[in-house]
C-alpha cells in the first residue's frame, strides 16, 4: 500500500446548529487548515467564475444584480418554489464545489486539514476520498432550542429545517470521530485539542 502523498483529510460536517464553525475556530487555532464548503459556494459562482456563466446559461441574464452578480436573493426565492430549477442550480453548483475542496486539500502538505461540508451526509458518495469523518453532534432537541434562538424562527419552520436535512443517525453512522457539542466551552476546547493531537498521530503514521 503506497505512503499518503497529501495531507490527511477530515470532512468535518453537522446537523444545523450543532455549532460546528465554533469547532472549526478551535481547530484554526491550533494550527489546522480549514476548507469551507460555504466558502467554495461563494468562490465558485463569483463574477468571472465559471459556475455564474453557466448560472446565466441555465437561468438567463436576470439572475444577475446589477453589478453582474448573481442576484442570491432573487434565486433564493426561485429555487425554493420550483424544485426543478433546485435542481438545475445544485447540478452547477455542487460539483464545483466538491472540486473546489479536493484540489485544496489534495494540495495541503502539513499533516492533516479540516474540510467543512455541512452536507456531508446528503453527498457522502462523492466524498469516498476523504480519509476521516467527523461530526459535531448535538441532541435535536438542542438543535431546535439553537436554531430558533439563532436565527428568531418560530418552532414550525425550525423542525421543518432539521426535517430537510439527514437524521442524526445517519450522521452517526459515517462518523469515524465525534464531538458531542451540547456542553460548555471547555469541554469543547478539550474535545478538539485531544481530536487535534490524535490527528497529528494518525497523520504521521501514515506519512
Amino acid at each position: 500500500m503506497s505512503k499518503r502523498q497529501h495531507a490527511m483529510i477530515v470532512a468535518l460536517t453537522g446537523g444545523v446548529a450543532a455549532g460546528k464553525s465554533a469547532v472549526t475556530r478551535r481547530f484554526e487555532a491550533l494550527g489546522a487548515h480549514v476548507h469551507d464548503a460555504d466558502v467554495a459556494a461563494r468562490e465558485v459562482i463569483a463574477p468571472g467564475a465559471p459556475g455564474l456563466a453557466a448560472i446565466v446559461d441555465t437561468f438567463g441574464a436576470a439572475v444577475l444584480d446589477a453589478a453582474g452578480r448573481l442576484d442570491r436573493p432573487a434565486m433564493r426565492h426561485r429555487v425554493f418554489a420550483d424544485p426543478l430549477a433546485r435542481q438545475q442550480l445544485e447540478a452547477i453548483i455542487h460539483p464545483l464545489v466538491r472540486q473546489w475542496l479536493h484540489d485544496r486539500a489534495v494540495a495541503e502538505y502539513g499533516p492533516y486539514c479540516l474540510l467543512a461540508i455541512p452536507l456531508l451526509s446528503e453527498n457522502i458518495a462523492h466524498y469516498r476520498w476523504v480519509d476521516r469523518v467527523l461530526l459535531v453532534d448535538v441532541p435535536e432537541s438542542v438543535q431546535l432550542a439553537r436554531l430558533i434562538a439563532r436565527d428568531g424562527l418560530d418552532e414550525t419552520l425550525a423542525r421543518r429545517m432539521l426535517a430537510s436535512q439527514a437524521s442524526r443517525a445517519e450522521r452517526l453512522a459515517l462518523a469515524n470521530d465525534v464531538i458531542e457539542n451540547s456542553g460548555d466551552e471547555a469541554t469543547l476546547d478539550q474535545a478538539v485539542a485531544e481530536l487535534h493531537q490524535r490527528y497529528l498521530a494518525l497523520a504521521s503514521q501514515s506519512a
